[in-house]
């Protein structure tokens, strides 16, 4: 978790998530969009799920070792929960308030992808533990990179040289296709907040992707000088 050190925005500030399967590059991308708004004097903190916040790392690991699978899908969502819960309170609600921009490596479309679509909780489960962790808090713009699943698990096993795959780097990959197409609904089922982008490119190109549609959607342009 990082802090850029920007000048602080007036007002709220703004909710920026990015989602997408296993390699698509999402903590590459954020950290390139970090630097893109530090250059234009927006406070920035940049920061990810499950984690983000001392009490949310605790259950990160429990995650990612593997025991919420052990427990079964239900339990592992409510590991989720809690994680969200307090990542939320004690770190992303604080710097919106104060007027910083939040970029989140993943954010509730993760549990609704890899729990809901492909673990089978049932969505009032996950809306239920959605408006007890987060209540009305919405991202303004969710970020979903899209890539074929082969590139991206080729690129994570590459990220990962000789360490162990974590809890979901090791599911099948007829998993990572439905992860995938889980995705794929998410974006077309809320064009207004999420944007779906083709992360099969270099990663100066997909950040220039990234970049112009945060610019269209956030940035608002100045007002024309009208003569009178």
């Amino acid at each position: 978790m990082s802090e850029s050190k920007g000048q602080r925005s007036s007002g709220r500030g703004r909710f920026i998530t990015f989602e997408g399967g296993e390699g698509t590059g999402k903590s590459t991308q954020i950290k390139k969009l970090a630097e893109r708004l530090n250059a234009a004097r927006l406070r920035t903190i940049v920061t990810r799920e499950p984690g983000g916040s001392p009490g949310a790392e605790i259950m990160r690991h429990l995650v990612l070792s593997g025991m919420g699978k052990l427990l079964g899908p239900e339990a592992e969502t409510l590991l989720f929960a809690a994680a969200r819960d307090d990542h939320v309170r004690t770190r992303i609600a604080p710097a919106l308030n104060q007027g910083i921009w939040v970029l989140c490596d993943r954010f509730a479309d993760s549990t609704r992808a890899y729990q809901g679509s492909l673990g089978s909780v049932p969505v009032g489960l996950i809306n239920a533990m959605q408006r007890v962790t987060i209540g009305d808090l919405k991202p303004d713009l969710t970020i979903i990179l899209d890539l074929p699943v082969e590139i991206g698990l080729a690129r994570a096993a590459a990220r990962r040289g000789t360490g162990t795959p974590d809890r979901f780097e090791s599911e099948k990959l007829s998993f990572h296709q439905g992860l995938r197409e889980a995705y794929r609904k998410i974006a077309t089922d809320d064009p207004a907040r999420c944007v779906l982008i083709d992360a099969n490119s270099d990663p100066d190109t997909v950040a220039g992707r990234v970049w112009t549609v945060l610019r269209e959607r956030l940035l608002p342009t100045p007002a024309p000088v009208v003569s009178v």
